[in-house]
């Protein structure tokens, strides 16, 4: 008799995470743009943590409690009374090393919260740049999975559809994927891989006019790179670190 596999689902937006039950699956956080590229980032380059939380006067809070550097953004640039943003180019070792990350954002911290609240079974954190990492862990977990994309104030967006399709694309053979999203992410996915950058450029993306009126091309060419920090950032007992 042959295993049954787990199921995989998409859920495109935080607004449409009620309909999924997280309470037995494993579920992937994904903010391309930036949160999830900085997170597996700032972790690769050697912080001993990140702490998600959900408000900027928590993380400042916290930060002085515990001797962190503070960092977070809102509507794409650096939150007021914080002094560093979510750039994955903030975090180079020599600044992040041995070092503890408060970090609150517009989009990635809120979807984990809510993932929390709705007691998932587990909660890991995915982006281009731990693409590699994340796709073996969900294969070697045989554990329902919910790709949770944070979308952008709860609408769709390009980015993170992309990346489920690449963990699609990837893992697919190993998961009963009954859910139009992730057929939806991986085909879009298919339609773009060749060059995401450009992909996002011919479809008038809105993350990516937003942050290159901030003149971040730099980063979003890093952020649609694959495997450039690949590290497994698994959130335990309120932080985000490499198992």
């Amino acid at each position: 008799m042959s295993e049954t596999k787990p199921s995989l689902h998409t859920c495109l937006s935080p607004a449409l995470l009620h309909l999924y039950d997280v309470s037995n699956s494993i579920v992937v956080i994904i903010d391309i743009l930036r949160a999830t590229s900085t997170i597996a980032t700032a972790l690769n380059n050697g912080a001993k943590c990140v702490i998600p939380v959900d408000s900027v006067s928590r993380c400042i809070e916290l930060g002085k409690q515990i001797d962190g550097i503070t960092a977070g953004e809102r509507d794409g640039k650096v939150a007021e009374g914080l002094k560093h943003g979510n750039s994955p180019f903030e975090y180079p070792t020599d600044f992040i090393g041995n070092k503890t990350l408060v970090l609150t954002t517009t989009n990635g911290t809120r979807l984990l919260q809510m993932a929390l609240d709705k007691n998932a079974h587990g909660i890991i954190t995915g982006a281009f740049v731990n693409l590699s990492a994340v796709c073996d862990y969900l294969v070697e977990m045989k554990q329902n999975v919910i790709l949770g994309c944070a979308a952008w104030k709860d609408k769709v967006n390009l980015e993170d559809s992309l990346f489920a399709g690449a963990v699609i694309s990837r893992i697919r053979k190993h998961f009963i994927i009954n859910c139009d999203s992730s057929h939806m992410a991986e085909a879009l996915y298919k339609s773009g891989e060749k060059d995401l950058f450009e992909f996002m450029k011919q479809n008038e993306a809105s993350h990516y006019h937003r942050l290159m009126g901030f003149g971040l091309e730099k980063d979003i060419r890093y952020c649609l790179t694959a495997d450039g920090a690949n590290v497994l950032p698994i959130y335990k007992e309120g932080k985000l670190a490499v198992k």
